[in-house]
């Protein structure tokens, strides 16, 4: 670890060095996941900084979920999870959410709902298709007037897709756009006249092709759905 705890030179922005030294080191595995750092002592004598310094620069890298600080213990380098950049991102999106974001994400979901639907029926486990009939079964029987939970069940089927790719890059990718789909579905057409038994019909076909791990039908149900939902949002985002 010597060639990571250096004499940082220049006082300007001490902190912000540290913590850019640091997060190199993680990014780079010189300090891999688990690992301990030195202590606070150790650590300001290498860097030749005050202690106020380091601790701001330790309080940034542990607030952004790098390192774990364990009282009586030391300091680690943490794994970062999926769940992580997952929360990270739905974050940004809530707080971002507007028509022009809509929109995009309209886009967004067109340009890879159905390839994600065709790596899907390619991957998909016993338990995967277990776990989408399930939350079918569920939104088929849900309360038509409980249109929050309609809405949850939805994101929950789509998510699920997802999972059935088994590509982690696919799922951090888009569940927190499948999280934005119950205030889409709410803030658009939860209440449309026939929507729910169109989305029944499109989740049922889809399901059945990647049962039957037939790739192209489920490139294809999944354009199609997408193609209706385009036209809907179109329709209401010229009404605002």
């Amino acid at each position: 670890m010597e060639d990571i705890f250096q004499n940082l030179g220049s006082r300007q922005t001490l902190s912000q060095k540290i913590e850019r030294t640091i997060e190199a080191a993680i990014r780079e595995k010189k300090l891999p996941v688990g690992s301990k750092l030195p202590t606070e002592h150790e650590m300001c004598k290498s860097f030749g900084v005050s202690r106020t310094a380091l601790r701001e620069a330790l309080r940034r890298l542990s607030a952004r979920g790098l390192i774990r600080i364990q009282k009586g213990s030391g300091i680690y380098v943490s794994e970062i999870r999926i769940e992580d950049a997952i929360n990270s991102l739905n974050l940004y999106y809530d707080l971002k959410f507007d028509n022009n974001l809509l929109s995009q994400f309209i886009e967004v979901r067109s340009m890879f709902e159905p390839a994600i639907a065709r790596l899907a029926a390619r991957n998909r486990t016993d338990l995967n298709l277990e776990e989408l009939s399930k939350t079918l079964k569920d939104f088929e029987n849900c309360d038509t007037d409980n249109t929050q939970l309609e809405a949850d069940l939805d994101n929950k089927f789509h998510n699920s897709i997802a999972v059935s790719t088994q590509s982690p890059i696919v799922q951090i990718t888009m569940e927190p756009i499948y999280m934005l789909l119950p205030r889409m579905r709410n803030y658009i057409y939860g209440n449309i006249e026939g929507e729910k038994e169109n989305t029944l019909k499109s989740h049922k076909q889809l399901l059945k092709a990647i049962q039957d791990k037939n790739e192209q039908l489920a490139f294809d149900v999944t354009n199609k759905h997408l193609e209706h939902t385009r036209i809907i949002y179109d329709k209401f985002l010229k009404l605002v």
